[in-house]
């Protein structure tokens, strides 16, 4: 089994086309499709199933899938294992909340990028639900994320604490009076966001069970809309402080049961701890007063 033709499977499992696949690797479809056929051929099983939009993966192609992520990140780990020389540097793939991307992790970026050059960082944005899929599959190496978390393959310390908010339009002097409204929006990101779920839990504990959801994928959004009064949201109190200052929304607080959630780094607990993994981390428990406890 080479590990070429398993990239090559988890590119195709992952855009649902053989044609897409090929586009993201570089390739013709046609090279794409014969990697795949001697991938079942070897394995005697089917992988996909073809139809008129593309490929569905198969319940077998469903079960090999976890594993090529492990292969590819075990040959990433034992690459940056064999050049780490306890400088950081290389790659640093990790993931982030939309909303603590905004805040928190800004000033934390600047530094580490200034003080390790030689690192070449990405962070991508996404729910906590996308997020932890993504670590738990290696696709990215570690990720900030609301708690509470459970997986036995991951390792998690609490970066910091955040209070989150009901907030609505300005015309709302308490969330008593959203119950009189029959066709209330809820303006959240898309399913799989922690503080949606939240937001859904609370408007149930008052009464409101039937808040039609609006999916945005900015924060900007979120808070614009809610402003005009199209709906009304829950986000950490840190993110929304300025629109409230200038008068834009009404914040409502939380009983604190519901109000306060942990902000999480996770990361895979076989997964190789690099020069660049740990002085990111250095980096960001002092300054939001965390410690290297292992939680895991």
């Amino acid at each position: 089994m080479d590990v070429a033709d398993l990239r090559v499977f988890e590119a195709v499992s992952r855009n649902g086309s053989m044609n897409r696949a090929a586009q993201e690797l570089h390739t013709v479809q046609s090279n794409v499709t014969a990697r795949i056929r001697a991938l079942e051929e070897e394995l005697g099983v089917s992988l996909f199933q073809r139809h008129a939009r593309g490929v569905l993966t198969t319940p077998a192609g469903q079960r090999i899938l976890p594993f090529v992520g492990r292969i590819t990140r075990l040959l990433a780990d034992a690459t940056t294992a064999a050049k780490d020389d306890g400088v950081p540097s290389g790659p640093l793939h990790l993931g982030s909340l939309e909303t603590t991307t905004a805040l928190r992790l800004s000033p934390l970026l600047s530094q580490f990028a200034k003080a390790h050059p030689a690192v070449q960082l990405i962070v991508t944005t996404g729910t906590t639900r996308k997020l932890l899929d993504d670590v738990i599959a290696c696709r990215i190496e570690g990720a900030f994320v609301a708690g509470p978390v459970t997986h036995p393959d991951l390792h998690q310390e609490t970066i910091f604490q955040e209070e989150l908010v009901l907030i609505t339009s300005r015309a709302i002097r308490t969330p008593a009076e959203l119950v009189a409204n029959p066709d209330l929006k809820t303006i959240v990101f898309q399913i799989g966001c922690s503080y949606r779920q939240r937001l859904e839990s609370y408007l149930a504990d008052i009464g409101i069970v039937t808040a039609r959801p609006l999916e945005f994928g900015s924060l900007d959004a979120i808070v614009s809309c809610v402003a005009a009064g199209v709906g009304v949201s829950l986000l950490p109190k840190s993110v929304v402080a300025d629109a409230w200052r200038k008068g834009l929304i009404a914040v409502h607080e939380l009983p604190p049961e519901r109000a306060l959630v942990d902000t999480l780094f996770v990361r895979r607990k076989d997964a190789y701890v690099s020069s660049a993994m740990s002085g990111f981390l250095d980096m960001a428990r002092p300054r939001y007063g965390a410690s290297s406890a292992d939680h895991g």
